[in-house]
């Protein structure tokens, strides 16, 4: 299905994936993939995990291709691009797959210039396991034999128990009014290495922090490697705290948006959201890294389309 591979070598804390040309092998051809030119789609990902019912996780898929990767095909007086984003989880004690397979496409009176960023998500539902096959695949159908394929062993994180937790942290562009949707938040969810330098907006979700409970937030962000990725600790972190009493709803999950309104340079940077309960002294906190960008390049979200059902 896909004509160049990419594998392993990914840490499940690494925030996102940036292929390099030693990363990538080019594949023998086959199906959709038959005739035309074969070459490689270099994309980024990033995986998010929340809590889902019956015990299930939540496990959201965030994409990101530049322009100048994709082909253009001619729609009237439109260029449009088109891409398909698939991903699978395979769990590799119960021998249980679970996949999501959806397509991208938009329409512009002329082509974007190759640096911006077309970007989306996809959301699957998963049991917990320690023993998962993650696979993520790019696709552009617009000409036969282009894609690629990243794969690594994860865990998917189990946020059943009663104990004080937090999901993952997820970050997005600010003032989204499509994206995402979960409790009540639209998040336009950018891979972390494609973050711009300007605002962003934080999502994360507290467990089991019981209704009424006074807890503090406290957000840090310390920057660990310069634009050009050597390793640097140059500036004094970034602190935001803020003090509430619980609201979570009678499953147990507070969720919580805030804006970053800092102005970052271009670099890598490492996130930490701890919480406190302070009826019981108990702390939870997670971490997550990630890198800014140049703000001109510019990114525009685009909403998946399923094209195939959910197997499980």
């Amino acid at each position: 299905m896909l004509t160049a591979i990419a594998a392993g070598g990914l840490g499940f804390d690494v925030a996102s994936r940036d292929p390099g040309p030693s990363d990538v092998h080019v594949a023998a051809p086959n199906g959709d993939f038959g005739r035309g030119p074969v070459r490689p789609l270099p994309f980024f990902y990033d995986l998010h995990t929340f809590r889902a019912e019956g015990g299930l996780t939540t496990v959201v898929a965030a994409f990101a291709v530049e322009a100048g990767e994709l082909e253009t095909e001619r729609v009237g007086d439109n260029d449009r691009y088109r891409f398909n984003v698939t991903l699978l989880l395979a769990d590799t004690v119960l021998h249980s797959v679970t996949n999501r397979h959806d397509s991208v496409f938009v329409q512009l009176p002329r082509r974007m210039r190759d640096e911006h960023v077309l970007y989306t998500h996809i959301e699957v539902e998963a049991p917990p396991s320690r023993a998962i096959r993650q696979t993520v695949f790019m696709t552009d159908p617009t000409e036969s034999g282009i894609g690629q394929m990243y794969w690594e062993y994860i865990r998917i994180p189990d946020y059943s128990g009663t104990e004080l937790m937090l999901s993952d942290v997820a970050l997005g562009q600010p003032d989204a009014q499509i994206g995402w949707e979960r409790r009540g938040a639209t998040l336009a969810l950018l891979p972390t290495r494609q973050l711009p330098s300007r605002a962003f907006d934080v999502y994360y979700e507290i467990y089991n922090l019981p209704a009424g409970n006074p807890y503090t937030t406290e957000i840090t962000v310390e920057r660990v490697a310069d634009s050009s990725g050597k390793p640097t600790a140059d500036r004094e972190p970034v602190s935001l705290r803020f003090a509430g009493e619980s609201t979570a709803a009678a499953d147990g999950t507070l969720p919580e948006l805030r804006r970053m309104g800092t102005s970052f340079a271009k670099g890598g940077y490492r996130m930490t959201v701890t919480i406190e309960d302070l009826t019981t002294g108990k702390t939870a906190s997670r971490s997550r890294t990630f890198e800014v960008q140049t703000s001109g390049r510019g990114a525009t979200m685009v909403p998946a389309q399923p094209v195939a059902p959910l197997i499980r």
